[in-house]
């Protein structure tokens, strides 16, 4: 799948569209979803343009990589969410019902939050 860059995440990268970023360095941002699933749901996302973890695992630098999973840990302790416990989720593809073409993780926490998946025959 090609990267494509008119994508809301990477117009929120370019500051196009807002967000109520906590979260943002050299490799990554890290906001509130607009329509959260649990007390605290924040999206992380790389800066580079990447459309899945498979595609960001193979071509992003070591450097990008590690920065990436560094902000996702530190966003993860400074909501609070290390010492209860939370949820990290990537969608990817069409089948796990990837929204936006641009790899990111969901952050939840804030309550207990039940089962993964919902049991489907």
């Amino acid at each position: 799948m090609t990267y494509d860059h008119s994508n809301i995440f990477a117009r929120i990268l370019r500051k196009e569209i807002p967000s109520r970023t906590i979260y943002e360095d050299d490799y990554a941002l890290a906001f509130h979803d607009i329509a959260p699933q649990a007390p605290i749901h924040v999206l992380v996302i790389p800066k580079g343009p990447y459309v899945s973890i498979a595609d960001f695992s193979a071509t992003a630098s070591a450097e990008e990589i590690t920065g990436f999973w560094r902000a996702v840990a530190k966003v993860a302790k400074d909501e609070g969410l290390t010492k209860e416990g939370f949820r990290l989720i990537s969608n990817s593809g069409a089948n796990s019902g990837q929204e936006v073409p641009h790899f990111h993780v969901h952050l939840f926490g804030g309550t207990a939050l039940g089962p993964l998946l919902s049991k489907k025959s």
